[in-house]
């Protein structure tokens, strides 16, 4: 499969690459270490080729049932209403947002998906939401299948795919993942963004984990995780980005652990984690307030949590091109 020539074509046809600061970059797009620094300027350079072609997660998530996106900004770049996308740091735990929308980050993508897939792979996303996930993974030559609950979320993906024309058209069905990943294709890659419980609510249908008490959502996610396992291929990756949380009196929910444990409890085990460092935003604007009076730290990064079930050599060399997928 062709992929997409991000940063476009020379004189001659040739696609232009960056140069790399160094030769572990240059054979990883960008270091895999487990400190994934989103300040970089590496990293800014990739975020805003992959914004050029036109990416647009935010559309069809501005009007969910609280009327606004109470968002997790740390892997997400924020739309303001004036259009502009920052990258924001912590992680906003309550009251709405104005008019802004959050968008999964196109350079964790294209990293999960040239690290922990197979070139021309499969992946299913239990958790799809915006068009990002699947679009990216369609300019990389991966096939996507992609639930999400909400019709007009969708329709808004499929526009937006319409528009950017991927090598490969990824697919996003409409339902509850508890249901229809019965359906979906086998997985070279399960990648997803989980909703964060209650934090954001994305409908007001009783099936949306958002609308859950927290007991029924964990209870919900880890059936949906133990789904989602199922549909990967023997030797195969699986990575989840999520963020600790908080509860209602301010503690933290521990959600990263409790995703772990999820995947574990099906028999894929946690082979790497990494943080997600991101700019500090405006996190300087909230911090004074939240440490003065309830000495909350201000949150500026999120967990890269990847999983293997099966042999975890089988999957790397599979990644590597190394066997059949």
């Amino acid at each position: 499969m062709t992929e997409l020539a991000l940063f476009g074509t020379d004189l001659f046809g040739e696609v232009v690459r960056p140069k790399a600061s160094g030769p572990v970059a240059e054979r990883f797009t960008l270091p895999p270490f487990t400190l994934l620094d989103a300040r970089s300027g590496d990293w800014q350079e990739r975020q805003r080729a992959w914004l050029t072609i036109g990416l647009r997660g935010e559309v069809g998530r501005a009007d969910n049932a609280n009327g606004a996106s109470r968002q997790k900004s740390s892997v997400y770049l924020v739309k303001s209403a004036e259009g502009a996308y920052s990258t924001g740091g912590e992680l906003i735990e309550g009251g709405e947002v104005g008019n802004s929308a959050s968008v999964f980050s196109p350079v964790v993508c294209e990293l999960a998906y040239r690290w922990f897939s197979p070139a021309g792979g499969q992946v299913v996303d239990p958790f799809a939401g915006g068009s990002v996930r699947g679009i990216v993974a369609g300019a990389l030559g991966r096939r996507y299948w992609g639930c999400d609950l909400r019709a007009e979320q969708v329709a808004a993906n499929e526009v937006q795919a319409a528009d950017i024309a991927p090598s490969v058209r990824p697919v996003w069905v409409c339902g509850d993942s508890m249901d229809m990943l019965d359906d979906a294709p086998a997985a070279d890659f399960v990648f997803s963004c989980p909703p964060y419980g209650d934090l954001e609510k994305y409908s007001d249908d009783p099936r949306d984990l958002s609308k859950m008490d927290w007991h029924a959502f964990v209870a919900a996610y880890k059936r949906i995780i133990l789904r989602a396992v199922g549909k990967m291929k023997p030797d195969t990756f699986a990575c989840f980005v999520v963020g600790d949380f908080r509860d209602g009196r301010g503690f933290y929910r521990n959600f990263v652990s409790t995703t772990i444990e999820a995947f574990e409890e099906c028999g894929a085990r946690l082979y790497n984690e990494a943080i997600l460092a991101t700019p500090v935003g405006s996190a300087c604007l909230r911090v004074t307030k939240h440490f003065a009076a309830g000495r909350k730290l201000a949150k500026t990064h999120q967990n890269v949590l990847v999983f293997c079930k099966g042999d975890w050599r089988a999957a790397a060399a599979k990644c590597n091109g190394i066997g059949n997928t």
